[in-house]
């Protein structure tokens, strides 16, 4: 791969011309007027796939937002690597936050800013372009699969379904995923390990209508007040969530595995200025990178009720609601955790107000083995352009799907992401820098090498 620095060279301002065409379609999934910017991204990425070397790219509907599958299979006995990524973005709000218009991409200070830079435009986009030098210059000798899918930010609720459905069409050797990030620009970082996911929204009613505040204040319960005492009682002073049974299948992590964990690179100092926070707060008993990689956690998503536009309304508030998330461990199943916390919500809810509960969506956590040739051929690839071997941890995100590839495929994920913190992922002014971007384009083709060799 003698060439492949200089092919990157040649080609940074199509690459970066082709992406933007991809970000400035607003396909937010959870916005349903955004539906067709859906079906917009998907013919992009059958666009991008073709342009690329795929034999073959399609868009495949689903129950939900459609999925864009592409493959070039050289040689059946050759391994098959499928490539996941989402076309699907967070939504931008609030938009007043934005430097710059989220769907309007632009560099500066050597970042791409715009919604989906990072997550997961910027970083699936990055295998299309590793694969299409591999195609170029004649060097690929896997197959390639690719599922780029529309709903990842939603739970991926029909994708499961899809994969029943296509188990064969989606057979391979192994699943590689860029979704994930680095500790640092200098630190490769492999992840081994997501969280799962459990989610819900929470209504609480008071009153049969908004009451005047003066006139029945002290009278009759606020659902706003009543639902923050609610919560407050989900988590104890040490950082322990009290929900009866949440921690029976917790895996405890063993003093040796920690102590691997703790030598990944870490200044708390410099992690609570890049926050502005004066201390931090978790569990009692574990540090920073544990309470993120290896314990649950419990946290309100989005709160509101009552009167929230400019000036002053002096009302009780008929309804309060919440949404609100658990990340979990192996091995709590989110299921079992959803019916939990909503048995326990729904039992300590006074008889002054009524409380509904539904789950919104889940998934289960996921652990990768660092002694498989997949993990290995990333090791490699990622200390052939870093220079040094990646670190490997436990990420505290959660990508719903790659345990259920495991259930429904039988197949592993190796997550190779090139993100950093400072990304500023689901949040305004999301960026996703330069140099990551083209330093994974270059990563990923030594992949292909790597586990080619491995699988001779």
């Amino acid at each position: 791969m003698q060439d492949l620095k200089q092919y990157i060279e040649d080609n940074k301002q199509r690459f970066l011309d082709e992406l933007f065409e991809l970000i400035r379609i607003p396909s937010i999934s959870s916005i349903a007027d955004h539906k067709p910017d859906m079906m917009k991204a998907a013919e992009q990425w059958k666009k991008i796939l073709l342009d690329a070397g795929a034999d073959k790219a399609e868009i495949m509907e689903t129950e939900g937002n459609p999925v864009t599958y592409g493959e070039k299979i050289i040689d059946p006995s050759f391994p098959t690597v499928m490539v996941y990524g989402h076309m699907d973005v967070m939504p931008v709000d609030p938009i007043s936050l934005w430097d710059t218009p989220p769907f309007e991409p632009e560099v500066r200070n050597g970042k791409i800013y715009a919604r989906g830079a990072d997550d997961d435009k910027g970083q699936a986009f990055m295998h299309a372009k590793a694969f299409e030098y591999l195609v170029k210059t004649n060097q690929l000798k896997c197959n390639v699969k690719f599922l780029i899918e529309g709903e990842e930010e939603v739970g991926s609720p029909n994708l499961p379904k899809f994969c029943e459905t296509n188990k064969d069409m989606l057979k391979s050797d192994v699943i590689l995923v860029s979704d994930t990030g680095m500790i640092a620009p200098d630190v490769p970082t492999i992840t081994t390990g997501l969280r799962g996911l459990a989610y819900w929204e929470v209504e609480v009613t008071g009153p049969n209508r908004d009451l005047h505040s003066g006139l029945f204040g002290g009278a009759v319960a606020n659902p706003i007040n009543v639902l923050a005492r609610m919560i407050t009682q989900m988590v104890d002073k040490n950082g322990h969530i009290t929900i009866p049974g949440f921690y029976d299948d917790v895996i405890e992590v063993s003093t040796e595995e920690r102590a691997l964990m703790a030598k990944a690179p870490y200044n708390q100092e410099e992690y609570k200025k890049a926050l502005d926070v004066k201390e931090l707060y978790g569990e009692n008993g574990y540090t920073t990178n544990e309470r993120t990689g290896i314990r649950p956690s419990f946290d309100v998503c989005g709160i509101w009720g009552g009167y929230t536009g400019e000036g002053a309304k002096t009302v009780l508030p008929s309804k309060a609601y919440a949404k609100i998330s658990s990340r979990l461990v192996p091995d709590q199943d989110h299921e079992k955790i959803a019916d939990l916390f909503i048995n326990h919500f729904e039992s300590i809810a006074p008889d002054y107000v009524k409380v509904k509960v539904k789950s919104l969506h889940g998934g289960q956590a996921y652990v990768c083995p660092i002694d498989v040739p997949a993990y290995k051929a990333a090791e490699k690839a990622c200390e052939t352009v870093f220079g040094k071997k990646p670190v490997p941890v436990r990420s505290g995100g959660s990508i719903p799907i790659i345990s259920t590839f495991e259930q429904i495929l039988g197949v592993k994920s190796v997550l190779m992401g090139f993100g950093l913190e400072s990304d500023a992922i689901h949040s305004p002014n999301e960026n996703f820098s330069l140099e990551q971007f083209y330093n994974g384009i270059e990563t990923i083709p030594y992949f292909y090498k790597y586990f080619a060799e491995m699988n001779k």
